[in-house]
């Protein structure tokens, strides 16, 4: 089984969709007879080579976060160019890796939706699409608390392998609720007007250097 993997994380392979793409291509190369090739969107000047290798190969996933429920640029800018490639691809199976830093998979079912409808139009088998929220965390977070999720994204590779489709009951498990649990919710109210629940993101602004200009408004 051949399999081409397009990561489209802007963080490329310092990413948290490559930390997850890690564990399920472990899944995925346990057999020795499988092949993978890596491609990385944020190598924007590859463009058409992305576009060549997406129409030579026998399967493809297309992993990537959302930002506030929108896919990147470069992402946009890869599907797009992908239009050539309609109906003349002869793609054994196109599948989808969405994470985002919000909990709740509401965010990506559009975004999921979509991807579905894509695939359609290429014109090639649809392997599903995983959702799965709250990963802005993971690269911080000791091993121990994201072994669940990888041996969940782990076996995720494996059934792939096997079945050449992704797993329902695998992504059910990876995306249990569409909202946040009610205790979760009223503990979030709680901590935000102490400045708890944005202390990474205004980590992120200083480290910028535009956290004065958080409240700007340069649309209106």
């Amino acid at each position: 089984m051949q399999l081409t993997v397009y990561n489209g994380s802007p963080r490329g392979r310092k990413s948290n969709t490559a930390l997850l793409l890690k564990h399920f291509l472990e899944g995925f190369n346990r057999r020795e007879t499988n092949s993978v090739t890596m491609k990385y969107l944020v190598d924007t000047d590859d463009i058409q080579e992305h576009v060549k290798a997406f129409k030579h190969s026998e399967y493809v996933i297309l992993a990537f976060p959302l930002y506030t429920d929108v896919m990147p640029g470069l992402v946009k800018k890869f599907i797009e160019a992908l239009e050539p490639v309609c109906g003349n691809a002869h793609i054994k199976g196109l599948g989808f890796i969405v994470q985002s830093g919000f909990p709740e998979p509401v965010h990506m079912r559009a975004v999921e939706a979509y991807l579905e409808k894509l695939t359609r139009r290429i014109g090639c088998p649809y392997l599903g699409t995983v959702v799965r929220g709250g990963v802005e965390g993971v690269r911080v977070m000791p091993e121990r608390m994201n072994r669940k999720l990888f041996t969940l994204f782990y076996e995720l590779g494996v059934i792939l392998d096997r079945e050449e489709v992704f797993d329902p009951n695998i992504l059910k498990k990876l995306a249990p609720r569409e909202t946040m649990a009610p205790w979760r919710l009223g503990l979030f109210k709680m901590l935000q007007p102490l400045g708890v629940t944005n202390m990474y993101w205004n980590r992120q602004l200083k480290k910028n250097g535009v956290f004065d200009e958080r409240f700007n408004r340069p649309f209106n």
